[in-house]
């Protein structure tokens, strides 16, 4: 079985136990999830099968949106609620007006440390293993994209915020900087992750929705074919010959030299005349060649 599965994470479980739930359930060996969320969070879990874990990629690279609690006054060492408190202030002085400046302050490209509690790897090592170890490590800040960040509720000292982020965005770090710019600390005291890509909360399956499914038999009909996390690119259906050339990974020549500018990011999908999936073909703009960047196999059409 070849897809995507959207699954609802609870709180309490860590995504790679849902990996791990989602291979013993279905008998697919190779399973791998998109998108880390912390044992404390909840949400949008994409859990890609079999050829499907070929785009986990792509869906790390997809916009996020978060709805996250932040509680203003308290500082962990952790970021979230799963740490220790190393500091309390007096947030009595914010006002939503004053949170509201400060949110609007962390929109667009914006400098994020990483937690020292993170998978981010020093060294070979994840950084929270050294965390744990009580070694702590100087970070660098990176740029993160926040397209959106706004306030859903304000009941001091708790701010309930959405956000929209691109890739590698730490909203516990966000919640930190946060109550650094407020001047009284802060932590992530709840997070669930809304979206991911096209994957949505509102459609994700829940464990004992899956197990039922799995149970009865009809677990397959909640998987979402390969190409679904590739729609915003454009499409390309190929002849018969073409179809051979992807398939044994020689690239595509086009008469145009600007035919891959039409495409963004250089990357298309690419079909067979039957409608089947072939794979993702990258352009180069020196060479006016598609070359196949990702074949995915599937049996040619059964004519009748």
């Amino acid at each position: 079985m070849d897809g995507i599965l959207n699954i609802n994470k609870p709180q309490g479980k860590t995504s790679f136990s849902i990996v791990a739930m989602v291979r013993r359930l279905t008998g697919e060996r190779h399973v791998g999830h998109a998108g880390t969320l912390d044992p404390a969070a909840s949400g949008v879990l994409p859990v890609c099968l079999g050829q499907g874990t070929r785009v986990v990629e792509f869906l790390m690279d997809s916009t996020k949106t978060y709805r996250a609690e932040i509680e203003l006054g308290v500082t962990t060492d952790t970021d979230d609620a799963d740490g220790m408190v190393i500091q309390r202030d007096d947030p009595s002085g914010v006002n939503r007006d004053r949170l509201e400046s400060v949110l609007g302050s962390f929109r667009g490209l914006v400098e994020q440390t990483p937690p020292m509690y993170s998978a981010v790897k020093y060294q070979g090592k994840p950084l929270y293993k050294l965390a744990r170890a009580g070694v702590t490590i100087e970070r660098k800040s990176r740029l993160v994209k926040i397209d959106d960040l706004k306030l859903v509720e304000w009941q001091p000292p708790v701010a309930t915020i959405e956000v929209v982020c691109g890739k590698g965005t730490y909203i516990r770090a966000l919640a930190h900087d946060i109550g650094q710019a407020l001047g009284c600390g802060a932590y992530l005291k709840s997070l669930i992750r809304l979206r991911c890509g096209l994957f949505d909360i509102r459609d994700a399956v829940s464990l004992p929705q899956l197990e039922d499914a799995v149970r009865y038999g009809y677990w397959q009909r909640f998987i979402y074919p390969i190409d679904s996390v590739l729609l915003p690119w454009a499409a390309m259906v190929v002849s018969d010959e073409a179809e051979r050339n992807i398939r044994n990974g020689r690239p595509l020549v086009f008469e145009t030299e600007d035919e891959g500018t039409r495409y963004p990011e250089n990357r298309c999908r690419a079909y067979a005349i039957d409608g089947r999936f072939l794979g993702v073909l990258r352009f180069t703009p020196g060479e006016d060649r598609w070359r196949p960047e990702k074949v995915f196999l599937s049996p040619p059409a059964v004519e009748y």
